[in-house]
């Protein structure tokens, strides 16, 4: 990339004419970002057309109108009692004499505005048509003179925006870039140049057509991105496989494995063996492991971790297992730790809660090689921990974790394997895109005594009937997850709020818990803890998405889920994962509102015919894409700006196979790594 070009992309915003650091600090906040690349990369999601009408009687209220008014009046603005602002309204005609008001709120530049808008002469106004009595535009977009009309576009690109961003500020930007692009673009290679011709046209749509996934220019950009995601895998994947880089194969010290069968208190599915022998094959390969292991909720992925971490203890080495929460570590503590005691394998868990002598303590052990199985949160990778020899990292629930995050963990060793968990299914070919440079393996059965959990719709009108049958099979010893989807009640919506669901419980189930995000960490640990705990008195938890993964409550066998329609499928089926983790009949409820769309009931529909994750992964991803599931949420997937799963899938295919037939990438490959990865040139 020219040193030109590459200087304007990375160049800051608020250097643009009528920007500054206050509003280029804005545009970062939507834009994901100040520079100019980061604006070229955020499209506009529709257009808005701008014919010119003549008579006001032709438009309907809520349109967007273009049309030449004669200035008639001015009233100012004026402020009244307790701050509020009467309007300035100016008071003009169309070229039918019908009336229109253009109004501004909190304004009081009578002088401005006899200037802008100066009474008996025309001027062309451009904005959104009100009707509160009369004809009214609120803070018209434009206000030009008539000889200026073409300076309103006939055809808008409206772009994603926020709070004190406008449109006119996104057009000013735009027109700017691009004015200063073809001077930069002098001497680059063709499709370089090709490329940014794309771009331009994304943000010059001149039709509705332009900004579909399939239009020209929309699917060229789109491989153009994948391309060089693929190309940054398949580099990264030729660093790690590369002779050069390979490191001797740990000798093994210890026969442990054995001891692990014959502690093992059950036969492991044909899936979890199978993914076993891979992650085995890996261990003994000279290049170190990258691999991820999908399973549904319940199919058993930790005790394949832990048959990794006994492997590689058998070379004397160390294994870190790196969970979100401190509940979630503590699980998995609880399940390794009676396991590692018969086999002889010392295992710790270190988290945030550890403090003085005790923290001492651990990080001694660990430093010393004693330890040689850790579970914990982001501890594991504090500055003051110092491994003796870790050999693998296991990284749970992975898609919750960054990759600077997953590195620094790997860094405290040296040719570190990893292994990644997810409970999150993706489709393969999402999958492979997405973690292109790791293998997969996929546990897609559950052990056996497991029961299909089974789920059913239910309308709000008819939660009441609810009450005694849970009373019922809590009678029975069942424990009951309740999910709401919002901390407090809200104006806006009309959805049910947990604090006051958790209010209405309390009065049949005195026991109930409630936990919610806005709750102190540790307060909130303790009471799902106490939830989770065979022998408490608490048989109910109210909460919110908090415990869409990590919590094991074996005895819970029924879930409730309020205003189910707001949750994607994927979300819905990992709350139902909370559930039917024994071997008894388990029971999901979705409750939907009154005012659930087709979409929502189809939705509910697709979860009560099928408990298969993979199936559901499927179908959420073809209804809502990848721009929702796979959002910035995630810290760990791709944020794609271009790309549409549901319309681009044989794009991905060809991207990867171009990526994979391209031995050694060419400066166009490395240019759109840098455009697409952020700055970072991965191999170049």
């Amino acid at each position: 990339m020219k040193k030109e070009l590459f200087d304007f992309l990375n160049t800051d915003l608020q250097f643009i004419k009528g920007v500054g650091p206050i509003l280029a600090g804005r545009f970062a906040d939507v834009i994901g970002g100040q520079r100019i690349l980061d604006f070229m990369l955020h499209r506009p999601s529709y257009i808005r057309a701008r014919d010119i009408i003549d008579n006001i009687q032709d438009a309907t209220p809520g349109d967007v109108i273009t049309i030449p008014l004669l200035i008639k009046s001015h009233r100012p603005g004026a402020r009244f009692n307790r701050g509020r602002h009467r309007p300035s309204q100016i008071t003009c005609a169309d070229k039918m004499g019908n009336t229109v008001i253009i109004q501004f709120f909190n304004s009081n530049f009578l002088e401005y505005w006899l200037k802008k808008l100066p009474i008996g002469q025309w001027r062309i106004i451009s904005g959104k048509l009100e009707k509160t009595g009369r004809p009214t535009i609120n803070h018209p977009e434009f206000i030009e003179e008539l000889q200026n009309a073409d300076k309103i576009p006939a055809i808008q690109a409206v772009y994603p925006a926020g709070e004190g961003l406008t449109q006119k500020q996104f057009s000013n930007i735009r027109d700017q870039i691009f004015a200063g692009l073809p001077q930069r673009l002098a001497g680059a290679d063709e499709r370089t140049v090709e490329f940014f011709d794309a771009i331009r046209h994304i943000h010059f749509p001149t039709s509705a057509d332009d900004l579909n996934p399939n239009a020209i220019y929309m699917a060229k950009l789109a491989y153009c991105e994948l391309f060089a995601q693929q190309s940054a895998i398949a580099i990264s994947r030729r660093k790690r496989t590369d002779e050069r880089n390979q490191r001797d194969i740990r000798p093994v010290k210890y026969s442990l494995m054995d001891k692990f069968w014959d502690a093992l208190p059950f036969k492991l599915t044909g899936a979890q063996q199978r993914t076993l022998d891979e992650i085995f094959d890996d261990l003994a390969r000279p290049v170190p492991m990258m691999r991820l292991v999908q399973g549904d909720v319940g199919s058993g992925k930790t005790i394949v971790a832990l048959a990794a971490a006994i492997k590689m203890a058998e070379t004397g080495a160390q294994t870190a297992l790196l969970a979100p929460t401190d509940t979630l570590a503590g699980q998995h503590y609880a399940k390794l730790k009676p396991m590692c005691d018969k086999i002889g394998v010392v295992c710790e868990m270190l988290t945030g809660r550890d403090k003085g002598a005790t923290r001492r303590e651990k990080l001694i052990s660990l430093r010393s090689g004693r330890t040689r199985v850790i579970v914990g949160t982001h501890a594991l990778f504090s500055d003051d921990v110092v491994y003796k020899d870790l050999g693998l990292v296991i990284i749970d629930e992975q898609h919750r974790f960054g990759v600077s995050q997953r590195e620094a963990l790997r860094n405290k060793g040296k040719d570190t394997d990893l292994l990644a968990l997810s409970a999150t299914p993706i489709p393969r070919t999402l999958s492979m895109t997405i973690y292109g440079d790791m293998d997969v393996s996929v546990i897609n059965e559950k052990p056996a005594g497991r029961l299909p959990i089974t789920t059913t719709k239910l309308p709000l009108a008819r939660i009441g009937d609810l009450i005694p049958r849970i009373s019922a099979q809590i009678n029975n010893g069942a424990k009951v997850f309740w999910i709401c989807p919002l901390v407090a009640e809200s104006e806006e919506l009309d959805l049910t709020a947990v604090q006051s669901r958790y209010d209405d419980l309390k009065k049949y189930f005195p026991g109930a818990g409630l936990v919610h995000g806005q709750m102190d960490k540790r307060q909130r640990d303790d009471v799902m803890e106490k939830f989770a705990a065979t022998n408490s008195d608490m048989p109910l938890l109210v909460a919110t998405t908090v415990v869409e993964v990590g919590i094991d409550v074996p005895a819970a066998t029924i879930i409730v889920i309020e205003n189910a329609e707001r949750f994607g499928l994927a979300a819905l089926h990992q709350l139902r994962g909370r559930v039917g983790r024994g071997n008894q009949q388990s029971y999901c409820i979705l409750i939907y509102g009154k005012n659930i769309s087709e979409d929502g009931l189809k939705r509910l529909g697709a979860l009560c015919e099928t408990d298969d994750g993979f199936v559901i992964a499927e179908q959420d991803l073809i209804m809502r894409g990848t721009g929702e599931l796979l959002g910035t949420r995630q810290s760990g997937w791709i944020r794609y700006y271009f790309v549409d799963y549901r319309e681009h899938r044989d794009l991905f295919k060809l991207a990867a196979r171009a990526a994979r037939d391209a031995d050694t990438p060419d400066q166009w490959t490395r240019d759109l790594m840098y455009i697409f990865d952020r700055g970072e040139v991965i191999g170049a």
